[in-house]
Order: structure tokens, then C-alpha cells, then sequence
């Protein structure tokens, strides 16, 4: 029989489950970070870099002031270093090397040209002797980039890559190739996997595809707090066929949890060891591809939050701006944000202030330190404000 739950209990338990409300360390360290990452099970990556690239941000808004280059360390440092690789999750991703033999049925599957895009999956069959020339270039001279290969570097955006940045992202997304550093303009360095992740990493051992996928939805549960069927195979990026059956095996288990969530439609799971807490204090920016908000639909179920990016959106036709980050202050989503930095000035511009009608006069005393701390964080001296805000 399914347990009911209010919203503002569904809502405490999701924000605990994605790290929030906990007492922020002053100096957070390597370990701090990594817990973070540990308990949301990846960071999206993203390029666009107005204020800062969007998988710096989900840490900052559970740690405070933390280092940012502790995560390029751990992302692109030295081998010995290494805690996390790239690969393709919610999206790009940065995750725990924990994860890599739970995903390697999804390689497995791009490397027999099962998944990708039309174009990527010619590469496991008709174009495969051009792969493997650009991966035995690689094994030969060390790490590349695209634009290391003649003709491979993009004309002018994606949608006119080169045959080589495809045939590199097919080796990419079968794990016969990874991320050994990013360059320039944030663009990929490719190497072999023995020579960028610790053997410790490699050598463990591969779960079939039906226990990895069983492991990804407890992983997601666990991050959620409490889900819908939807919610726990977006996390990782899951089809029905991949996630169904895993979910109904957690449940035989127990690891799931029956729930019915006031106002939710669709049933809903609860990670047994969800904490249920009695109140959850704080304030955050969130970055756009926080998983917090990165479903939203789910954003919309737990805050009544109804959240789109704009930035491909003409500029006079946007509702709230370029780069909009919305401020979590305690329980509730009560304002967005639209931010640049200003690196050149030394200014946190904060173009557009959007109050939520659920905003008190907290919000603003209370947004306007959040945006102190991520000046500071920044590097930059001070934050400028709009008039209204």
C-alpha cells in the first residue's frame, strides 16, 4: 500500500536527497567535493560561459566558496588524480569513476552501432576502417583534439561537424576513447582510456547490462528522494526497456518505495533510506542544468516552478533573460536571476531580478548575499544591480 505524502514533505525530501539544507564547511576541501558529486551522481557539462560553464555551479550551490580547480583536477588532472571521467549520462557529464562499469553496456551498444544518431552509428558498420584510423592515430601519437586532424575541426557548429569529429564521438560515446583534458575554447582532448583513467577504474569488473541498469535507477532514487517513473529514467538518461525493469526489481527489493504525492498524477518512489527532513533552511543559485531543476516538469510538480532556457531564444522574445539562474531560497524556488560575468570589469552583472509571487521580503536581502558569495566566488569585486532589485 502506497504511503502518503504531502508536497512540502515530497519537497523536503527531494531537496535533502539533492544535498541541500546541510551545514556548508568553511574551507570546503577535495572530499567535500566529491561527496557532492558521489550523492548527485553527475555533473552536466555545458560550454556556454557568460558567467561560469554550468558544471562549476551544482557544487558552488551546496558548498559555498569552494575551488573550482579541485574539479578541473579531478576531471582533467594528472591520472592519479583523477576522480571522475566524461561521458554520456543526463547529457554530457562528469561522473564518479564508481559509475564507469555501470555504463559500459551503453558503449557496448554504441560500439555495435545500437544507439547515436544516424550519422554516428554508420561507424560501427560501413565507416568503421575510418574510426579505426583516427583511433590508431591517437594510439600512435598521444592525445588529440578535431582540430588536430586535418579537416576535423567543426566549420561552424555542430550540425556541420566533419566526418572525423564524428567518427571521434562514436569512439567517445563506445568508451574506446575519453576526455583527456579540454583546450582552448573548452574543446575536447581525446585519449585512450588506459592512459587517462586509474587502472583502479579499468579493472573493475563489468556488471551485465540488467544489474547495471538495476544499480543506475538505485543510484537515481537515491538522488531524487522521492520520483516518478519518468523522473527516475531521466536521471541517467534511461529508455522504458532499460529502466522498467529495474524499477520493478527495486521494488521487489524494497530499495523503492510505493508513495502517492499530493497533486501528483502519475505514481511515485521513494529511496528507502530518504531522509524526511522537518525543515530545510538556505539559499542557492542554481545553474540552468541543475538536477534540481533540469527535469521541469518535475520542477514544476515540486515548486509550481514553470522554468525554460532562453538563450536560443531571440532577445525580444525573452521572458526573463539570456542566462537565468533560479534562486532556491529554504523550501521554495522564489526568484530568477539573469547573470554575466564580467571578467574584464571585475563586475557580477546582474541584468534581470524575476520575483515568484510566492517571493517574501526575505528574497531580496536574501538573493543579494547569495550574489555577494558567488562575486567573491568569482573573483570579481562586486555585483551590480538593476534599479528594481
Amino acid at each position: 500500500m502506497a504511503t502518503h505524502l504531502s508536497l512540502p514533505e515530497a519537497r523536503r525530501i527531494a531537496l535533502a536527497a539533492q544535498g541541500f539544507g546541510g551545514r556548508r564547511a568553511k574551507q570546503p576541501k577535495a572530499e567535500h567535493l566529491h561527496s557532492v558529486l558521489g550523492r548527485l551522481g553527475l555533473f552536466q557539462i555545458d560550454s556556454v560561459n557568460v558567467l561560469t560553464r554550468a558544471h562549476y555551479l551544482p557544487a558552488f550551490s551546496r558548498l559555498g566558496h569552494y575551488d573550482r580547480t579541485l574539479l578541473e583536477q579531478g576531471a582533467w588532472g594528472p591520472r592519479r588524480y583523477r576522480r571522475m571521467f566524461e561521458y554520456w549520462a543526463h547529457e554530457a557529464s562528469l561522473l564518479p569513476n564508481d559509475l564507469h562499469p555501470l555504463l559500459r553496456w551503453r558503449m557496448a551498444r554504441a560500439e555495435r552501432g545500437e544507439i547515436g544518431y544516424k550519422t554516428l552509428r554508420q561507424f560501427a558498420a560501413e565507416h568503421r576502417p575510418e574510426a579505426e584510423r583516427v583511433l590508431e592515430r591517437i594510439r600512435a601519437e598521444g592525445p588529440l583534439a578535431a582540430a588536430d586532424f586535418e579537416n576535423g575541426s567543426s566549420k561552424s557548429g555542430w550540425w556541420e561537424w566533419s566526418s572525423t569529429k564524428h567518427a571521434l564521438e562514436w569512439l567517445f560515446w563506445s568508451g574506446q576513447i575519453t576526455t583527456a583534458t579540454r583546450r582552448g575554447s573548452f574543446g575536447r582532448v581525446y585519449d585512450l582510456p588506459e592512459r587517462v583513467l586509474p587502472d583502479a577504474v579499468l579493472s573493475l569488473p563489468t556488471p551485465d547490462p540488467v544489474a547495471a541498469q538495476c544499480e543506475l535507477i538505485a543510484r537515481s532514487a537515491l538522488a531524487l528522494g522521492v520520483a516518478t517513473t519518468a523522473d527516475l529514467r531521466d536521471y541517467f538518461r534511461l529508455k522504458p526497456v532499460e529502466a522498467d525493469h529495474a524499477i520493478a526489481a527495486q521494488v521487489e527489493t524494497g530499495l523503492l518505495v510505493p508513495v502517492r504525492v499530493e497533486g501528483w498524477s502519475q505514481k511515485a518512489w521513494m529511496h528507502r533510506d530518504a531522509c524526511a527532513p522537518r525543515q530545510v533552511c538556505g539559499a542557492a543559485l542554481l545553474a540552468p542544468f541543475d538536477p534540481l531543476v533540469w527535469e521541469r516538469s518535475r520542477a514544476e510538480r515540486l515548486f509550481g516552478f514553470r522554468y525554460r532556457i532562453e538563450i536560443y531564444v531571440p532577445q525580444d522574445k525573452r521572458t526573463h533573460g539570456y542566462y537565468v539562474l533560479p534562486f532556491l531560497m529554504d523550501e521554495a524556488l522564489v526568484a530568477r536571476v539573469d547573470l554575466k560575468a564580467d571578467r574584464a570589469g571585475g563586475v557580477l552583472l546582474v541584468q534581470r531580478v524575476t520575483l515568484e509571487p510566492n517571493a517574501n521580503a526575505e528574497t531580496l536581502p536574501r538573493l543579494h548575499a547569495e550574489l555577494a558569495r558567488m562575486a567573491a566566488w568569482l573573483g570579481l569585486g562586486s555585483v551590480r544591480l538593476p534599479q528594481d532589485a
